[in-house]
């Protein structure tokens, strides 16, 4: 039998035209998935190894160790606690083996084999066409539509097959077999199949990469397309620069007539295209974006990244746009949070805002109604502020001498101590219930603690990506850590 192997392998390489190498993985293949067949009533997992110089072989059951937010089924699964029993060095991905009984080569036989091969050489020349269409750096695929699953649209292009998903195509497009469509590839899919082109005719890409083909100013550089953001099959902004002072970059893209613009709405389904001038100043880019309503006044906040865009009361609808659509479309396009209101909805948000501020300063700087306004008015929002600005922007203001400017900086100074020391005992207190843990130690325990894990069970409902995210930490220590976590789970 073993040799019959070896005449097998060497016949079907040369039959084939590949290395012997694919041929001793296929037959692997093929043997572990008759051996799994023997595992009628629960999952397994199988792995044959093949001697590739005697021809014998070998069957083994495996387990892979995984977390147990991981864990799925007995039959192919072990948690770490398990395979410590019999492994001290078992990690986290390693696979527990046992031997078992191999099965007989002459119940599968050479023609399952030879499918096998076959299936593994359209694989490797499925893979190849691929490569051959990425190299081309092609974002966009035009073909023909060849069949329907599951409301998911198949398209042929050339020797590709790719898939337009029911959630990728516009709302209410009517798609059927037989029509060419043209669709941004939005990724590729890497599953048991093998890899699968994934289409989309809602991403922002799309409309970007069809005002590229549209106008040949954005392919030679001349013009950019800084941003763009949809509501698919109804309407669309995209930011335009122009890299050439003798363009006009909104006129460049609407073409003569509205030429170009209604080309790529016609491909969107009648989406509409807003084309705005792109800023690099974030209010002055939100201002574009908003139009055609008119602003009257931006307030930016910076640690908020939003901004409160004051407009006309009869431009409010305009500027909300119907469902919100305008406003949310501008957010989209620029990054910021965008607040919109009237002047009297300001004018009320200032007045509380100032009323707060005055409250802080009265009750931190134990100073009057006078002096806490005298601060506001000067555009002082925080203890911060006070206590750490310029000296020289204290000293300007006419109502304060230097001795008042001191005194108010060194009690703002010390209200912030104030806090902070109570701050720092709170996380002392919550990081020595984590620094017991074993594995933990001082820093990752404060820095825990102080981004809101204060207790062994908020450490044990982390996922590792998470606590790798929170601390920094190595992967392997964080899985180790969590798990020392859940102990208490399986006592």
């Amino acid at each position: 039998m073993s040799r019959e192997i070896l005449m097998l392998v060497d016949a079907l390489a040369r039959e084939k035209n590949v290395d012997k190498e694919t041929v001793f993985g296929a037959l692997e293949l093929a043997l572990a998935a008759a051996t799994k067949r023997r595992f009628t009533k629960e999952e397994a997992d199988v792995r044959v190894s093949i001697d590739r110089m005697t021809g014998d072989y070998l069957s083994f059951r495996r387990w892979q160790i995984v977390p147990e937010e991981e864990f799925v089924d007995s039959g192919i699964h072990m948690l770490i606690e398990e395979s410590l029993v019999d492994n001290p060095d078992a990690k986290m991905g390693d696979f527990v083996e046992e031997p078992i009984e191999a099965i007989e080569f002459g119940r599968i036989g050479a023609q399952t084999a030879k499918q096998v091969i076959l299936q593994k050489i359209r694989d490797a020349e499925r893979e190849q066409i691929l490569n051959d269409f990425l190299e081309r750096k092609e974002h966009l695929v035009t073909g023909t539509i060849k069949r329907m699953e599951r409301g998911s649209a198949i398209i042929e292009s050339g020797r590709l097959e790719a898939v337009l998903p029911r959630d990728q195509m516009i709302p209410k497009e009517n798609l059927r077999v037989g029509d060419r469509v043209r669709a941004f590839l939005l990724r590729i899919d890497r599953g048991n199949r093998g890899p699968q082109l994934i289409l989309s005719r809602v991403a922002p890409e799309f409309l970007v990469k069809l005002f590229e083909l549209e106008v040949p100013e954005i392919e030679e550089g001349l013009l950019e397309i800084k941003a763009a953001a949809r509501d698919p099959g109804s309407r669309a902004k995209i930011a335009v620069k122009s890299n050439d002072q003798r363009l006009d970059p909104i006129g460049t893209c609407v073409g003569m007539r509205g030429s170009r613009v209604q080309a790529v709405t016609q491909e969107l389904a009648g989406e509409r295209v807003d084309i705005i001038l792109w800023s690099p100043e974030p209010a002055q880019l939100v201002v574009n974006a908003l139009m055609p309503a008119e602003v009257m006044s931006i307030v930016v906040d910076e640690d908020s990244h939003s901004m409160d865009v004051v407009v006309d009361e009869d431009n409010l609808a305009q500027a909300i746009g119907r469902n919100g659509q305008n406003v949310r479309l501008a957010s989209e396009l620029t990054g910021w949070e965008i607040n919109l209101m009237t002047e009297s909805e300001s004018r009320s948000k200032l007045e509380e805002e100032t009323t707060r501020s005055k409250q802080l300063f009265m009750e931190k700087l134990d100073v009057d109604e006078d002096v806490a306004e005298v601060l506001v008015e000067e555009g002082f929002t925080s203890l911060e502020q006070v206590a750490y600005v310029p000296l020289s922007e204290m000293l300007a203001i006419e109502s304060f001498d230097e001795e008042t400017v001191n005194e108010l900086r060194s009690r703002a100074r010390d209200a912030l101590l104030t806090q902070e020391i109570a701050s720092e005992e709170i996380i002392e207190e919550e990081a020595r219930a984590l620094i017991e843990l074993e594995g933990m130690d001082e820093a990752t325990a404060r820095e825990l603690a102080n981004k809101g894990v204060h207790t062994q069970d908020d450490l044990a409902d982390l996922a590792v990506d998470d606590l790798v995210e929170l601390t920094g930490m190595d992967v392997e220590r964080a899985k180790q850590l969590i798990m020392t976590a859940r102990a208490p789970w399986f006592a």
